[in-house]
């Protein structure tokens, strides 16, 4: 094993501002979200809105105030998603690598390491729409992300957190598929009682 050294995250190591670093399931997440509200969702709730208009004073018509926001709410996520779209980058966890890129941490690493009590825990490391701190996926750009950042088996890292520093040690370094969470229609979308077809979910 390599001689271990500590290190500290840099102050320009800061997150790169407007990269969207992201895996390519979580892209088709993001993907697969807009595509539910454009087809489905937003067509629904504009089919809500027009019969609610219908039936009268709109100013005291709960239905068509509560479809014009849930319209505001829709339009604001497309364009949000949109930008997170366009700007992602996308790195592959199971592309081939060569070198220090195949044995130290950097995006899309998954990597074990343990704390000064010994205890051991297992993160992947992700892009921040795809952080879930129940599978221990957590972002590039967090506290725990940027220690890891650029770190090899063997080497202790300082986590600077709001609990206070912390000295881990890496135990290993690998690059895997990380399973990400796919989209799932949301309950109570209005889609759902509107029969429009379903988008089928790969097996």
């Amino acid at each position: 094993m390599r001689k271990g050294f500590t290190r500290k995250p840099k102050a320009d190591e800061n997150a790169t501002q407007g990269k969207n670093y992201i895996t390519p399931s979580g892209l088709q997440r993001l993907k697969d979200e807009h595509q539910f509200l454009v087809a489905r969702e937003r067509p629904a709730v504009t089919e809500v809105v027009a019969w609610a208009a219908s039936n009268g004073d709109r100013s005291e018509n709960a239905d068509y105030q509560y479809g014009k926001r849930r319209l505001r709410q829709i339009d604001g996520r497309l364009r949000f998603l949109t930008k997170r779209i366009e700007a992602a980058e996308v790195v592959d966890p199971e592309a081939p690598r060569a070198g220090q890129a195949a044995t130290r941490a950097f995006f899309g690493a998954t990597v074990r390491y343990a704390n000064a009590a010994g205890a051991e825990r297992v993160v992947s490391i992700v892009g921040t729409d795809e952080v879930d701190l129940s599978r221990n996926h957590i972002s590039w750009v967090s506290p725990l992300g940027r220690a890891l950042m650029k770190s090899a088996a063997g080497d202790r890292v300082v986590l600077e957190a709001p609990a206070g520093t912390q000295y881990l040690t890496v135990l290993e370094v690998c690059y895997e598929r990380i399973s990400v969470e796919p989209f799932r229609e949301p309950p109570g979308a209005e889609a759902s009682g509107k029969g429009f077809p379903r988008r089928r979910q790969a097996t």
